[in-house]
């Protein structure tokens, strides 16, 4: 008798549960699987380098369920801006295909002063894993060099700007992280392409063809900051042209 009694309490039991879920949080799934969000999509296709206009783009409503955090909601981070990679119609937009000024810009920045010098990416931990991008501060290292074979950071390249990085067919590398992409599409960047001074140039060209170089991140941020650590770097080199010409008197 207690044994029917326990299985018709159990049974009872389940049949609550079910209610539980059928009318109480099956119902929550559903309405956030519905819910819906603003997002900007692309129209008409843009050519890598073409400046998007309003004609481009177009505010759509679409189900918000699993939507990168990434996704561009406002035409206004959209319109003027430039594609860094070719666009279709349909695309959703996100900040990596996405650039504030025309692409290779920054060579508009020599001035005969500083040079746009390309370094090979050898392996993926020597590029910091595929993370830097342009505007980053990172320190050279000089691995397996010179006579002794030895590892060291030259005083030379302590503090170097990135530019641009890029894969090996040429086109400007885009961090994964920042539209979900899957791992097989992302092709890992094959040079860094840094601002140098003559002396670095040289240097980094040496390097490259008698050792190894690594990439080590060191700031990453506001343009005022980064340009503290060039300052440095700056200064470096005028105080060794001032002993070279206190040496030479």
């Amino acid at each position: 008798m207690n044994w029917l009694k326990n299985r018709t309490v159990l049974g009872t039991t389940c049949i609550l549960l079910s209610l539980v879920l059928c009318f109480g949080i099956a119902p929550l799934l559903n309405r956030n699987a519905n819910e819906t969000i603003p997002i900007v999509r692309v129209v008409q296709d843009v050519s890598k380098g073409d400046v998007i206009t309003a004609a481009h783009v177009k505010h759509v409503r679409v189900g918000s369920y699993q939507l990168p955090d990434t996704i561009i909601q406002s035409e206004e981070q959209v319109i003027g801006q430039y594609a860094t990679v070719d666009l279709k119609a349909g695309d959703y937009l996100f900040p990596s295909k996405l650039s504030p000024v025309p692409l290779d810009a920054y060579l508009s920045r020599l001035d005969g002063k500083k040079q746009a010098l390309s370094i090979s990416i050898k392996s993926l931990a020597a590029g910091l894993s595929g993370k830097l991008q342009a505007g980053d501060i990172i320190s050279l290292i000089a691995a397996d060099y010179g006579d002794l074979r030895t590892t060291t950071l030259p005083p030379e390249l302590q503090y170097v700007e990135v530019l641009s990085v890029t894969t090996s067919n040429g086109k400007d590398a885009q961090p994964a992280a920042y539209d979900q992409q899957d791992d097989s599409e992302t092709e890992l960047p094959s040079t860094l392409t840094v601002l140098v001074v003559p002396a670095q140039a040289i240097l980094l060209s040496d390097i490259e063809n008698k050792g190894k170089l690594h990439a080590a991140l060191v700031y990453r941020g506001n343009e005022s900051t980064a340009k503290q650590f060039l300052n440095a770097q700056d200064a470096y080199f005028t105080a060794l042209l001032s002993e070279e010409a206190n040496a030479n008197e």
